[in-house]
């Protein structure tokens, strides 16, 4: 929480008298120049470590900023935390609300605990296995998890789906995405959104805001600390999370569990969802 109040004076501020210079945010990029971090990022960070190492000292960190462009350290079986001190840190700079901190526990090589706190709409999103999921003591569940008998499983022409862009530059890849949401859209939606934040993304899907996210189509994929934390929260809450395909091609059984370091995902309210959209998004 207090990383999240961090991050209110700058998107309080935007847009009036009182508006933070982007300058004095310290912004550097990092993959590309699209790849933002701040000095408030570095901060969250470092208050988030510094917490984690009170209280649980023998625990492995694996953090967004201290990564940095560097490869990802790989998951062992000891119990990791993985942190992102700002997701949709271009949303941030540009005082846009939909910014969060993302707090994801492993144990054993599998997420078991996800925290967000979104501080701009004051939404606190809680997770642990086997518990269910919680926005604000709530009890939060995906839009249609299964069938019931008055209720049927959502399908893809009644599904809100969101998708993110911006962060590639070729054209090659961008014809890929394009292309793939084509088919989508042909097929027929109810709506298609872009928010600038992957975990809310998935927190959104979570709680039935959306039906479907998915990244990676063609090289946009996530890290792992954009999944963690809300893969959690995703399936206590009902969801399916799955890769829409391996790096070598091959499609992945949809009954497979989710690996945080996959190259691509797909996110939906039930795996009758899921398959439906990818098979769209594979052109199959």
């Amino acid at each position: 929480l207090e990383a999240g109040r961090n991050m209110i004076p700058h998107c309080n501020a935007r847009g009036t008298p009182n508006a933070t210079p982007e300058s004095s945010l310290g912004i550097q990029t990092k993959s590309n120049e699209k790849d933002l971090a701040t000095l408030v990022d570095v901060a969250n960070e470092d208050l988030i470590v510094a917490g984690i190492r009170l209280r649980f000292p023998s625990h492995s960190i694996i953090g967004e900023e201290d990564t940095g462009t560097g490869e990802v350290k790989p998951l062992s079986t000891a119990k990791t935390w993985i942190i992102d001190p700002i997701d949709g840190t271009t949303n941030f700079v540009h005082g846009l609300p939909l910014t969060c901190v993302s707090i994801g526990m492993c144990d054993g090589g599998i997420p078991v605990l996800g925290v967000v706190y979104a501080p701009m709409t004051h939404e606190l999103y809680v997770a642990v296995k086997g518990c269910g999921s919680y926005r604000n003591g709530v009890p939060i569940r995906t839009s249609t998890s299964t069938s019931t008998d008055t209720e049927p499983s959502k399908t893809l022409s009644k599904a809100v789906v969101c998708v993110e862009f911006g962060s590639i530059t070729n054209p090659l890849e961008i014809s890929l995405q394009v292309e793939a949401l084509q088919r989508i859209m042909v097929a027929g939606i109810r709506s298609i959104k872009s928010f600038g934040s992957g975990v809310l993304d998935l927190v959104y899907v979570a709680s039935g805001r959306l039906d479907i996210v998915y990244a990676g189509i063609a090289g946009e994929g996530w890290k792992p600390w954009d999944y963690c934390a809300g893969m959690v929260i995703v399936e206590e809450a009902g969801g399916c999370i799955r890769t829409i395909h391996e790096e070598d091609g091959c499609v992945e059984d949809v009954s497979g569990p989710f690996d945080i370091y996959s190259k691509s995902m797909i996110c939906g309210a039930n795996s009758d969802l899921v398959e439906e959209c990818r098979a769209l998004l594979l052109n199959r």
